[in-house]
Formats: structure tokens, sequence, C-alpha cells
């Protein structure tokens, strides 16, 4: 969930030239404010500097003063995470939805996990409301039965898949291409544009 904070903030300031600030949220996981931190040095994304003992209300707040503050476009907010249903963190997550008052609500879900994915998706649709899921691990052997599942328990939109734990593996999703996944017809179409991404007309001319 940190990493995909990262990606998401990678992906606003290079492809779309966005100012981002990154805070987290996450004051349970020990060493996760650092994490993001880190994470954010090596991507040249500011992050919201951590103040010992404060909340994550408080947090987010800060958050938003400073996005505010500091003429950013995009202000992301990496909250605490579970592998199971955990109420305090239903109660924490809505807490920090009325506060912040988010323009996205974006669960990270593990690809590779299966019908608990898709209980806790639907516990978060209904606690705290989404507007989307972004799936992680895609790149594994799961191959997206659990999408499918989300998909129809939430009605929201998988908007954006995890491909690998490097900062750059994010892709849209495309239910065609999952399908794909899944029947076990290989994702050749992402494959070509991760290689358009990379090697330039010219380059590809003289390599072919």
């Amino acid at each position: 969930k940190t990493t995909t904070t990262a990606k998401l903030a990678r992906r606003l300031t290079q492809r779309d030239k966005k100012k981002v600030l990154m805070a987290s949220l996450d004051v349970y996981r020990p060493a996760a404010q650092e994490q993001l931190a880190v994470l954010g040095r090596d991507l040249a994304v500011d992050t919201l500097p951590i103040v010992a003992g404060q909340q994550p209300v408080q947090i987010a707040q800060r958050a938003l003063q400073a996005g505010k503050l500091g003429g950013y476009d995009v202000v992301l907010l990496d909250t605490a995470g579970r592998t199971t249903l955990d109420e305090q963190m239903m109660t924490e997550a809505a807490e920090v939805k009325a506060s912040a008052q988010p323009h996205e609500i974006l669960l990270v879900a593990d690809s590779l996990t299966g019908q608990d994915a898709v209980n806790l998706a639907r516990a978060f649709n209904e606690r705290v409301g989404l507007t989307g899921i972004v799936l992680t691990r895609v790149d594994g052997d799961g191959r997206g039965g659990a999408a499918l599942s989300m998909r129809a328990v939430t009605g929201k939109p998988i908007k954006l898949i995890g491909t690998g734990e490097k900062t750059d593996a994010l892709e849209d999703f495309h239910p065609d291409r999952i399908a794909g996944r899944i029947l076990g017809m290989g994702d050749v179409v992402a494959l070509v544009e991760k290689a358009a991404a990379h090697i330039d007309a010219e380059k590809a001319a003289r390599v072919a």
C-alpha cells in the first residue's frame, strides 16, 4: 500500500506533471512513515515531515494545510492497512474521510488474497465509501479472479493495477486484458506499451 502510494506519486509527477505531497497516516506499523519518506526521497517527491505522537486525523489535517500553503496539486494520504477486517481501522478511515473530504478513496488490495480481499472491499465500501480499487501483485499467479469479485460486490471500478515492486510498475486497469490473463492468453498489449515507453522509434528501427 505504501509502495502503491509512491507509485501513484511517480505517475502523477512524471506523467501528469503534478506537484505532489505524500503523507503517511500509518502510526501503527513500525517505520511505515519512514518508509514513505525514503520512497519520496528516491522519487524526488515531497513527504510531510513526521511529527511524533500525532494521530492520523491530525496528520491528515496538517497534510492538507501544507498542501494548500505549498501550492501542491495533489495530496496523497497513505492510511494504515490490515489484511483482515478490523473495526478500529474502519472507524479511523471513516474519521479521516470526514476530516479530509478526499476526491478519491482507493482501496489497495492484494489480488492473491482471494475471498478475504473481497470481504474487505465490501466492508470498506459500506463503512467508508470507495471511489475505486487498486489491485497489487497482479503479476503473480492469482490472475485476477479477486478483481472480478471485488468489482461485483462493491460496484466500484478497478482503476489501477500494480504489476511489480518497482515504482514504475503501475498500469491502468483494462478489463479485457485481465480477462486475457485469467484465460491464460498473456498480456501482449501491456508488453508492447511498456516497450514503447522505453524504446524510441528511431532506436527501435535500428534494433529491427
